[in-house]
């Protein structure tokens, strides 16, 4: 008999979103359904009962998964079937993944399988918003143990209001775009995208969103007690060893707060943090030494090396490599390192290395989106990749993970504002992470600007980001801020902060939260700690390039334009008319030459040439003027075609085709032999070896209907 239990959440705006358990995936630890409008989502949650040998993590996994037909699509590719995760649904996974992991216990080690399944939506309400919410409910309802409930929510300012969930037309107009995660009294997780706002407005809207999510987290309190799941599982993950405990902090602490203090670099204070605990294991016969010890002393001795690396740091403001708080690493930077890529740059800030380049494409280069609720085309990409020799670790490279696709993903947003709207060419960036400790995708960053400007790509602004870090105790009444923090500062801290922007603002941000009482005070001063770093970085980086190459490199693809009045575009992209260059797709033209011609609905005609501009590769382009020259701009009385564009670039090619006498319904087209004897123009004389009348035959062929001609009129029409 079904007994299902509800609760509904009222937004400021009246709309509603409703949770309820107790009718799908029963067998399930915990299982509810999350309504709002049209948009539901499935979470459920299963635990093992007990921990693996040899775990002292939390073995957590988040899956969030799009069903194509909750739109009412079918997926592509031949198997009409879901496969592999999309970088969105990774991407929400990680949002989750980060709010719920620092709430299990730790000392619970049980494999914990978290799935959220969308299984109906509307295109307008945004499902990603509502995951946080429907997993932390499928946690209330069970019986695993779990120190939360948390609540996701996405905050938008529209027109200089702070919205709670928005829809998708909506964020459309919003300059700040932020996902917040929270429990009842902490933030835990933040991630978004702005366009350049000051540190006070993104504060303001973190404090939208934590009101929000109380309402959400008091909901499934409600939930949990309904369902009598206030109790949780007993559990017993670890052996521990109370008097083994208290010797390894007594012969051990005073040692590593030594190399906590003693500022070396990375390796060495790791194995110098390693010869402390080696030696205190030396003091044990091997038949002591059991597994279960030797798994107990690493795990005290992790213990005493955080005690004492946070109390080097509150107690005399020493860092692990010497550092003050508020000091930067030594940055050095080096761009146009490499002749092959349309732009490169290395940027090396401590133990931290990126090596970014760019690819500058034509419209054919347009990455294609086609997710559930998300299709479209775009056109800037940003690709991070974080090899394992980055830290010295032997082991093979298997493909992009989700930590990569997360940490490109930030940079992208960091960036992807300052690229111009209107700028013609497909950007990618690529950064190859060379050594890390420590924010490397903040360096990603501030390599990824470098290279872009490199390129010649003329940012509106360039961008530099940092990583900030928090010890803190007694709940925030002493704590500590760090700039551009160390991996072991990360490791072993309570705040993981990036903040990324231009002179003027922030462009995107991420922060994860691990202890309990983080005041807004304390974010506010992290906030401006964060800005006077990210400005000395910025500085170093408008050292070494003050303004993006004037000029593209001679390698990079040229791109010429020729305006056609909206009127005559029909002509151009008519189906009927006999084209040889767009038979198939009236957007886009493809020859069999080194060069690309592309139309898009408009005014504007792009010529893509491959390896750079060069006259004596724009055959194709008079060839098609001189088509169409009737029908672009219209006939005089005297049956000369107008000129074709103002544009001084252009000139040769109007000196060619506005002479040309093509008259309405004429089909001798021998003037074209024209287009073909121009050596001193386009350095090419097809008449000399012998082609000149076969090309013209086949022309009065094409254009009397005869499309089988085309293959071998491409085949000729090629510049040499």
């Amino acid at each position: 008999m079904l007994n299902p239990i509800n609760k509904t959440i009222e937004l400021a705006d009246g709309r509603t979103i409703t949770i309820e358990t107790g009718k799908l995936a029963k067998q399930a630890d915990g299982a509810v359904t999350v309504r709002m409008g049209n948009t539901v989502l499935l979470a459920t949650v299963c635990a093992a009962k007990d921990a693996n040998p040899g775990v002292d993590f939390m073995p957590l996994q988040v899956e969030y998964k799009e069903k194509f037909s909750a739109f009412g699509r079918f997926p592509g590719g031949f198997t009409k079937r879901e496969g592999k995760a999309s970088d969105y649904e990774i991407l929400t996974s990680r949002l989750v993944d980060r709010a719920l992991r620092p709430l299990f216990p730790d000392n619970y080690h049980a494999e914990v399988y978290v799935n959220v399944i969308l299984f109906s939506a509307d295109g307008e309400d945004m499902p990603d918003a509502l995951a946080g919410l429907a997993a932390s409910a499928a946690l209330a309802v069970s019986d695993i143990p779990f120190n939360g409930p948390i609540s996701e929510c996405r905050v938008a300012r529209i027109d200089g209001k702070y919205v709670v969930n928005p829809t998708f037309s909506e964020l459309e107009k919003a300059d700040i775009d932020i996902m917040v995660g929270a429990t009842l009294d902490n933030i835990m997780m933040v991630e978004g995208e702005m366009d350049e706002v000051q540190e006070s407005e993104m504060l303001e809207a973190i404090k939208v969103a934590h009101e929000a999510i109380k309402v959400q987290c008091q909901a499934q309190l409600e939930l949990s007690e309904a369902c009598g799941k206030l109790v949780k599982r007993e559990y017993c993950h670890e052996v521990n060893d109370d008097e083994l405990r208290k010797d390894v902090h007594e012969k051990c602490y005073a040692k590593a707060y030594a190399v906590a203090t003693s500022g070396t670099d990375k390796h060495q204070r790791a194995e110098a943090f390693e010869a402390v605990v080696e030696e205190y294991k030396a003091q044990f016969s091997e038949e002591e030494l059991t597994d279960e010890k030797v798994e107990m002393i690493g795990r005290y001795y992790h213990d005493v090396e955080k005690e004492a690396m946070r109390r080097a740091i509150l107690d005399e403001g020493k860092r692990l490599d010497g550092r003050k708080t508020t000091e930067i690493r030594p940055i050095w930077i080096e761009t146009d390192c490499l002749p092959g890529p349309h732009g490169s740059a290395i940027f090396t800030r401590g133990e931290t290395q990126s090596l970014s380049t760019v690819t500058l494409g034509t419209k054919a280069d347009e990455k294609m989106i086609d997710d559930v609720l998300n299709h479209g085309k775009e056109r800037f990409l940003l690709h991070y990749n974080f090899p394992p020799f980055s830290t010295g670790e032997a082991k093979a490279s298997r493909g992009v993970g989700r930590r990569e696709i997360g940490h490109g993903n930030l940079a992208h947003r960091a960036l992807k504002r300052m690229i111009p709207t209107d700028y013609p060419y497909v950007v990618r960036v690529i950064s190859d992470i060379l050594e890390s400790n420590g924010s490397s995708s903040m360096a990603t960053v501030c390599a990824g600007t470098l290279a872009l400007r490199d390129a010649g790509v003329p940012m509106k602004k360039p961008v530099s980001g940092i990583a900030m870090g928090l010890i803190s105790e007694n709940k925030g009444q002493n704590y500590a801020i760090l700039s551009d923090i160390l991996g072991d500062e990360d490791h072993l801290g309570d705040m993981d902060f990036k903040v990324t922007g231009t002179k003027d603002g922030i462009t995107a941000t991420q922060m994860d939260i691990k202890c309990d009482g983080l005041s807004y005070e304390i974010l506010e001063k992290a906030l401006m700690q964060a800005k006077a770093g990210r400005e000395h970085i910025l500085g170093k980086l408008t050292e070494c390039m003050p303004a993006p190459r004037a000029e593209l490199k001679p390698h990079v693809p040229r791109i010429v334009q020729i305006t056609i009045p909206k009127e005559f575009i029909g002509a151009v992209i008519n189906r009927r008319l006999p084209n040889p260059f767009m038979p198939d797709a009236p957007q886009r033209i493809a020859t069999d030459t080194s060069q690309k011609l592309a139309i898009r609905f408009g005014e504007t005609i792009k010529a893509y040439q491959a390896r750079g501009l060069d006259k004596s590769n724009l055959v194709l382009i008079p060839l098609v003027l001189a088509g169409y020259a009737r029908y672009l701009k219209g006939i005089d009385d005297n049956g000369k075609a107008f000129e074709i564009s103002p544009d001084p670039m252009l000139a040769e090619l109007q000196a060619i085709v506005a002479p040309l006498e093509v008259k309405e319904g004429e089909q001798d087209f021998s003037c074209l032999k024209n287009l073909y004897s121009r050596a001193d123009v386009f350095g090419v004389d097809l008449y000399e070896v012998g082609l000149g009348e076969q090309i013209e035959g086949m022309v009065k062929e094409l254009y009397a209907g005869n499309g089988a001609v085309r293959k071998t009129l491409h085949k000729y029409v090629v510049a040499r």
